[in-house]
């Protein structure tokens, strides 16, 4: 990454990572099925390599946990990003690389988290609605097609795609695989990882 005049290398998110030890959040974002647990798993098994400290809040994972108790409104919807947002915003802050996967359906509270945190990676996981159809494999569309399930983002509430991301990856074109490496590589010109050894190379070949 080509440094701007005046700027030395301190001055960038690596340069604070390497002596002032800063994390960062990368924020995924998008449908139901759109490969963002997939992508988000594959991408800490690749940073885990590089010896980086890292950890994933699942928006599954911490339904049960984290937030066991709310519900799908509007207000429950935001309460869930906000708590994942605040448990981000501590790891970052620690240095740690938090990785999040959860839908957070609203523009709005998503702005919200990235204010909190600062070093901050909007990460959209484009896929069309009818290939995220074809993937869920638990019925959920079909479900709430059916007026069986209320509030389903994408069918019965709304999805707002992020505005200005600093990564889109198009799940239906490319492979998981191929997403978390894009993921990687714009990490590294950004200034956030360093490049790869060729040692991490083999082993992640």
């Amino acid at each position: 990454m080509r440094l701007a005049p005046g700027t030395s290398e301190e001055d960038t998110p690596l340069g604070r990572q390497k002596n002032e030890n800063s994390g960062v959040t990368i924020w995924f974002t998008g449908l139901p099925c759109a490969g963002k647990s997939t992508i988000a798993q594959l991408l800490e098994l690749r940073l885990r390599a590089r010896d980086c400290r890292v950890e994933v809040l699942d928006g599954d994972v911490v339904r049960r946990n984290l937030t066991k108790g709310l519900g799908f409104s509007r207000e429950d919807r935001d309460e869930n990003i906000r708590r994942i947002g605040f448990v981000c915003q501590l790891l970052t802050r620690n240095g740690v690389i938090a990785i999040s996967a959860a839908i957070s359906p609203y523009r709005s509270t998503r702005d919200e988290v990235r204010r909190l945190i600062g070093s901050f990676v909007e990460v959209f996981v484009d896929c069309p609605l009818e290939v995220c159809k074809q993937r869920d494999v638990k019925g959920m569309y079909k479900k709430a097609l059916a007026g069986e399930i209320a509030g389903f983002t994408g069918v019965s509430d709304p999805y707002e795609e992020p505005l200005n991301p600093e990564l889109t990856l198009h799940t239906d074109r490319e492979t998981p695989e191929e997403s978390a490496q894009n993921v990687l590589e714009w990490l590294e010109e950004a200034g956030y990882l360093a490049g790869e050894t060729e040692d991490v190379k083999r082993t992640s070949v």
